[in-house]
């Protein structure tokens, strides 16, 4: 996938806490979030427009 392309993916900081269950995101693409699986990095990968992911993570921060 094209957009992908020079992706810099960082794990949540939570990551270490709930047994590596996590995700990774890569926001330096321009105009795309991206987000994978940390145990599966060659799997799927969602992608989001910058305000879907704000809204998500919002709520997300209040739950």
């Amino acid at each position: 996938m094209a957009e992908l392309t020079g992706a810099r993916w960082r794990t949540s900081t939570r990551s270490s806490t709930n047994g590596g269950n996590c995700v990774e995101v890569a926001d330096n693409l321009p105009g795309v979030v991206a987000v994978r699986d940390s145990k599966d990095r060659d799997g799927e990968v969602l992608i989001f427009g910058p305000a879907a992911w704000r809204a998500f993570v919002a709520l997300a921060r209040r739950h």
